[in-house]
């Protein structure tokens, strides 16, 4: 299966779970991105990794960037390589001293604060993407005009089921274009759900 290369774009914080985060990948086409929901925890630990920060000690992420090195290992990328049950998984793909190649089973958010502090890159497949990646804002998305609709509104005010799946694709375009992945998500998962 052919790897698609992705950048981690950004992270926001989840408006319907503000204890949680969502973090953006792009694609290297700027054309899709896929975000994923993280907690707290590794939200920090991304961000901490991104920015190079030293923290006095070292943290989980780091002790284990430091135990791979001191075994003359490396790690090589990273692959999000499923997702189960609306859950992403990924795969580390490292080297010992002897350039053997091992795979070690990861979540994604771990996955990516390791792939930031080794600076390797970032992988999905195609499947992955098909299932849940979105139109990067500056895609465009046609839906259908109907003239009897009511104006459009920014965002759904009443239950998913209840629209026309033009009507959807109206709210997944508003909701990409202030960046709001969270509802871009549950959006194009209801669109997909028809």
């Amino acid at each position: 299966m052919e790897k698609i290369p992705l950048r981690i774009l950004g992270q926001a914080k989840s408006e319907s779970t503000p204890e949680h985060f969502i973090i953006i990948l792009e694609d290297v086409g700027a054309t899709r991105r896929l975000p994923i929901v993280i907690g707290p925890y590794e939200a920090q630990a991304i961000a901490i990794g991104l920015e190079g920060l030293n923290v006095g000690r070292p943290m989980t992420h780091d002790l284990l960037k430091n135990t791979i090195a001191a075994f003359h290992g490396a790690l090589q990328e990273v692959v999000i390589d499923r997702i189960e049950d609306g859950i992403f998984h990924a795969k580390l793909e490292c080297v010992d001293a002897g350039q053997e190649r091992f795979t070690i089973d990861a979540r994604s958010s771990d996955a990516l604060a390791m792939a930031v502090r080794f600076d390797c890159p970032i992988f999905t497949f195609q499947h992955v993407m098909d299932e849940a990646s979105l139109p990067a804002e500056d895609t465009d998305i046609e839906y259908v005009d109907d003239e009897e609709q009511e104006p459009r509104q920014e965002q759904p005010t009443k239950p998913l089921q209840e629209y026309s799946v033009p009507e959807l694709k109206a709210f997944l375009e508003k909701a990409l274009a202030r960046e709001d992945y969270e509802s871009a998500a549950r959006l194009r998962d209801e669109i997909a759900q028809r």
